[in-house]
């Protein structure tokens, strides 16, 4: 039965990747059949596009590839586009398109409690407003579009908002600006990042079947999705001599790959097999807990770290996480652990317990 998740993994991806072509080919006749005109006339040109822009998502065999393609590929639907990471409560710049100062989007923070921004992140959803709804220092910085219309869509990876794409008709007036086909373009890029992941993790799984027969003892399951963004820095948060490619997800991603290679050391060698597996389920418990208030709470957390309160606005959901991981967990060899609070630091303070303000007790 121990393998029985990464069995399952294996199939969805080898599944999901037969069905692709035909999730193509429908994609691309649905949005013909559906941009065609009232009056007849033909859509045949912008499904060609889209499709295009599709298949060189699909194309993508890396992170990078696969964002650079998604960013490439809104050039037809609008103006200018903008990607950027959602991590540890802040939104920070990737790349843009068709900006007059592009590279500024890279040492860009979007404020996470502007309306817009907020709304994205709380419901998960697309989010179409008028420019005050935005972020008013963004908007002061690479200017308004003309139409005064603004497109942000989440780019929802493993039920999480990975990162946001911003899009708009630009500041001349007749702008493309296509609202739908920018949403299937985000919203292939989160299924196909996620089944690249997933091919990924079945093959380093199958390789690791066939590794030394020598017997080991047993280590947390890896993750069967990779975050893209699990590295990315901000340029202003780096060192200044760090060049702009320095940023990449390319680079995020060779940096999280060489920690994975070092050798990981079992805080749970010096305990018998039973309650190694018990301490390492109360583990992932609260880690899922403690994701879970985060991932809905993405504004609170937000605010929270900026004012020092972070616990005081989370507290009803804290403490129900915290009742259920005692009840499953408080009677166990594991309530030694600690392991929630562990959590709560790590994740919802970003391991500074102060952003927990006062009232927090360990």
């Amino acid at each position: 039965m121990a393998d029985q998740p990464q069995l399952i993994e294996k199939v969805i991806a080898e599944v999901m990747e037969s069905h692709l072509p035909q999730m193509k080919k429908e994609l691309a006749e649905r949005f013909a059949k559906e941009a065609i005109p009232q009056g007849g006339g033909s859509a045949g040109s912008g499904a060609a596009e889209l499709l295009k822009a599709v298949s060189a998502i699909h194309a993508g065999t890396t992170q990078k590839e696969i964002l650079r393609a998604l960013l490439d590929g809104t050039a037809q639907f609008c103006r200018r586009a903008a990607l950027f990471v959602v991590k540890s409560g802040a939104a920070n710049g990737w790349q843009g398109r068709s900006f007059e100062n592009c590279d500024d989007i890279k040492d860009f923070a979007l404020d996470v409690s502007s309306t817009a921004v907020a709304q994205v992140l709380e419901t998960h959803t697309v989010v179409s407003c008028k420019t005050p709804e935005m972020d008013s220092k963004f908007i002061s910085q690479f200017a308004a579009p003309t139409d005064d219309n603004v497109l942000l869509l989440p780019l929802v990876l493993k039920d999480k908002v990975a990162a946001l794409v911003y899009a708009d008709s630009g500041c001349d007036a007749g702008g493309a600006f296509d609202p739908a086909a920018l949403e299937l373009l985000v919203a292939t890029t989160g299924a196909w990042l996620e089944v690249v992941s997933l091919r990924k993790h079945a093959a380093k799984e199958s390789a690791t079947e066939h590794e030394a027969a020598a017997p080991t003892e047993p280590e947390p399951q890896a993750p069967a999705y990779s975050d893209p963004f699990a590295g990315h820095a901000p340029m202003h948060a780096r060192a200044a001599s760090a060049g702009a490619e320095s940023s990449n997800v390319t680079d995020a991603v060779a940096s999280v790959a060489a920690a994975a290679a070092a050798p990981a050391v079992d805080p749970f060698a010096h305990m018998s097999a039973e309650d190694a597996d018990v301490h390492r389920k109360a583990q992932r418990f609260a880690r899922l807990l403690i994701d879970e208030v985060k991932l809905y709470n993405q504004a609170k957390v937000a605010e929270g770290r900026k004012k020092k309160d972070l616990y005081d606005r989370l507290k009803e959901d804290v403490e129900k996480s915290r009742a259920t991981y005692m009840k499953r967990y408080g009677n166990t060899v594991a309530a030694s652990g600690d392991y929630l609070n562990a959590e709560i630091i790590r994740s919802l303070a970003g391991d500074d317990v102060s952003v927990l303000g006062p009232n927090f007790q360990r």
